[in-house]
C-alpha cells in the first residue's frame, strides 16, 4: 500500500504501537532478568546450606558446574566462576525479601560489581537503588562506587533545613554532592574561574552526568537585570525533580564569607525574575577548589536564601587510583544517551 492510501492517523497509530512494543520489551526483559538473578540467589543459597550441614567443600562447585553445563548447553551463566558469584550473593543477601525487593531487579553483571567492591551491606543496597533510579550501566556503577558516591552524595555545607520547607530540604540536601569530580577536565595551576566555566560548558554532558539526574542547562553567564543594572550568573539550571532554579558560582581557590552574601542575591534576584509561581524556592551552590567546613558553615548560618557549599576536583588534581578506574568519556557520553533505556541481561561469564 502506497503512503497515498494509508488511513488518516497512521503515523500516529503507529508510532503508538512501536512505543507499546518497545515498553512490553523492556517488561520482559526486567521479568527474565529478576527470574534469573532469584534463580541465582537460590542456588547459592542451597549451596551455603549444604557446605554448612553436609560439609561439601570447594570442589564440588566445579563437579557442579560441569554436570549443569552437560545438562544445559545452551544456557550461558553455570561456569564455576558465576557459581561462586552464586554462593557469595547469597551470603551477601541472607533475606530473600530483600533480594526479591532490590537486588533482583539490578543486572546480574552489576550485582556482580557491588559484591566485589563493597562489604557494608547499608552501602550494597545504597548503590543498588542509585544504580536502578539512574539507569547505570557496569561501568558507571564502578566509577560511582570508586568515586565513593555514597559518602559524596548529600555532603555539601547547606542552610537548607533552615530555608527550605520538608521534604524538599532533604531532597534538597541528598541532591548536592561533595567534592564533585571533574575527571573530564585537564586546566593548568593558572587557570581562572572564566576557564573552568567554559570547560564546563564545553563538556556539558560529562558535567551532568557528575551532576546527577534531574539538572536541565538553561546557560552560562546567563543575565539578569535588577534595578537597571545587568548581572551574570555563571551557571544556571533547572532541576525537574526538585522544580526549582539551580544557580552555580565557581570559584577556582579557598572558599571565602564574602561568597554567600554574593550567591544569596543571585538567589533572591532569580526568584525575584525568572521564578515561576508554581517552582520551588531557587537554590545556590558555590564550588570551590577547597573550604573550611566551620568558615562555610558560619557563613551561611544567617543566609536567607537556601545555599550550599561544596569542593571540586579536577582531572589532573584526582588520585592516580581513582583515575584510573574511571571510564573514558566517550562511555560517559554514551551513556548520558542510554541509561533510561539500558537493559543488561545476566551474563555467565
Amino acid at each position: 500500500m502506497t503512503d497515498s492510501l494509508l488511513p488518516p492517523n497512521y503515523d500516529r497509530f503507529l508510532k503508538d504501537l512501536k512505543h507499546r512494543i518497545r515498553t512490553a520489551q523492556v517488561k520482559a526483559a526486567l521479568a527474565i532478568n529478576q527470574e534469573m538473578v532469584m534463580l541465582y540467589w537460590s542456588i547459592g543459597r542451597d549451596i551455603l546450606q549444604r557446605q554448612e550441614s553436609e560439609g561439601w567443600g570447594t570442589k564440588v562447585i566445579d563437579r557442579l558446574a560441569q554436570d549443569l553445563k552437560a545438562a544445559f548447553p545452551d544456557i550461558r551463566g553455570f561456569s564455576p566462576r558465576n557459581i561462586r558469584y552464586m554462593r557469595t550473593f547469597a551470603l551477601a543477601y541472607p533475606d530473600e525479601q530483600i533480594v526479591q525487593r532490590c537486588a533482583a531487579q539490578l543486572p546480574w553483571r552489576q550485582t556482580m560489581v557491588v559484591l566485589d567492591k563493597l562489604k557494608d551491606q547499608e552501602q550494597r543496597l545504597w548503590y543498588t537503588a542509585q544504580s536502578l533510579e539512574n539507569g547505570w550501566s557496569r561501568d558507571v556503577l564502578a566509577m560511582q562506587i570508586d568515586s565513593d558516591l555514597y559518602r559524596r552524595q548529600g555532603g555539601a555545607v547547606t542552610n537548607f533545613d533552615r530555608t527550605l520547607p520538608s521534604p524538599q530540604s532533604d531532597l534538597a540536601q541528598q541532591l548536592l554532592k561533595d567534592p564533585y569530580n571533574f575527571d573530564f577536565l585537564s586546566l593548568g595551576k593558572d587557570s581562572q574561574e572564566r576557564d573552568l566555566e567554559r570547560a564546563l560548558v564545553l563538556h556539558i554532558r560529562d558535567f551532568l552526568l557528575e551532576l546527577g539526574v534531574g539538572f536541565s542547562f538553561v546557560g552560562s553567564q546567563y543575565p539578569i537585570a535588577i534595578d537597571g543594572r545587568d548581572f551574570r550568573l555563571d551557571l544556571l539550571f533547572y532541576h525537574l525533580k526538585l522544580r526549582c532554579f539551580v544557580v552555580i558560582d565557581l570559584k577556582m581557590g579557598d572558599f571565602q564569607a564574602e561568597f554567600s552574601g554574593k550567591m544569596n542575591f543571585y538567589v533572591s534576584a532569580v526568584d525575584e525574575v525568572l521564578r515561576h509561581p508554581d517552582d520551588q524556592p531557587t537554590i545556590g551552590l558555590i564550588l570551590c577548589r577547597s573550604k573550611s567546613r566551620t568558615i562555610a558553615e558560619f557563613s551561611l548560618r544567617g543566609m536567607s536564601q537556601p545555599i550550599g557549599v561544596a569542593t571540586h576536583l579536577i582531572g589532573n588534581e584526582l588520585p592516580d587510583n581513582l583515575k584510573d578506574a574511571l571510564p573514558t568519556v566517550a562511555q560517559l557520553e554514551a551513556e548520558l544517551d542510554n541509561a533510561a533505556a539500558a537493559i543488561n541481561l545476566p551474563s555467565g561469564e
